[in-house]
């Protein structure tokens, strides 16, 4: 394993991933512009919390390898997320997780949208990046470890017995993949996210307050 491709177990390094996350970023923070508090769920690489602009960031995984990734001032913390354990009620102003909550069935679901809703503050926000299954059936299971389907339309249903109420649903914002073809320069990534035509679009963006 080379220092220029920093492998991982299951998660495979994309060239380029940083730069397509750094758009990821403004995207989400326009909707959280006075995020204080923030945790991603699922970090990863820490490619999303180690870019955005908070006081304080944390991050979950449950892969202990990811720890060397998070920068400096971000409090990875490698357990399970489920309840966000050791995170204080009504402290945090922003939750997000990408590609993530298709990997629960719904018992697991719902305990942590009620630990995530635990855990915001009153109009604090998650906010998801999610394979849309209306635009992406044929390859939704491609990988075995989804588990529940989640698409534009049925999405609420999940967020709103937990008092998470969806403000703003883009049903195609990014492919289905960071795989795809579709080039991974910044600026045309910018451009991809601006335009109103997004070929292959299959990831929808969920933003959800709580009530």
């Amino acid at each position: 394993m080379s220092a220029a491709n920093p492998y991982v177990g299951a998660y495979p390094w994309l060239d380029g991933r940083r730069g397509v996350w750094r758009e990821i970023v403004r995207v989400v923070h326009r909707d959280a512009r006075d995020a204080a508090t923030v945790i991603e769920l699922g970090a990863g690489y820490c490619d999303f919390i180690n870019q955005f602009p908070a006081p304080r960031r944390l991050a979950f995984d449950l892969n202990p390898d990811m720890a060397r990734f998070s920068a400096p001032g971000v409090e990875l913390r490698i357990e399970d997320c489920t309840r966000l354990p050791g995170i204080a009620d009504a402290s945090v102003d922003l939750v997000f997780a990408s590609n993530f909550l298709e990997h629960f069935d719904r018992a697991g679901i719902d305990a942590l949208l009620g630990g995530v809703r635990r855990a915001l503050r009153p109009r604090g926000r998650l906010i998801l990046l999610q394979p849309n299954h209306r635009r992406c059936a044929a390859h939704y299971f491609d990988d075995p470890t989804h588990v529940t389907i989640f698409d534009d339309r049925n999405i609420g249903g999940f967020l709103a017995p937990h008092g998470l109420r969806v403000v703003k649903v883009v049903p195609g914002l990014l492919p289905f993949s960071m795989k795809s073809r579709l080039p991974k320069w910044p600026l045309l990534v910018r451009l991809y996210l601006a335009s109103p035509v997004r070929p292959m679009a299959a990831q929808m963006y969920v933003v959800a307050e709580r009530e």
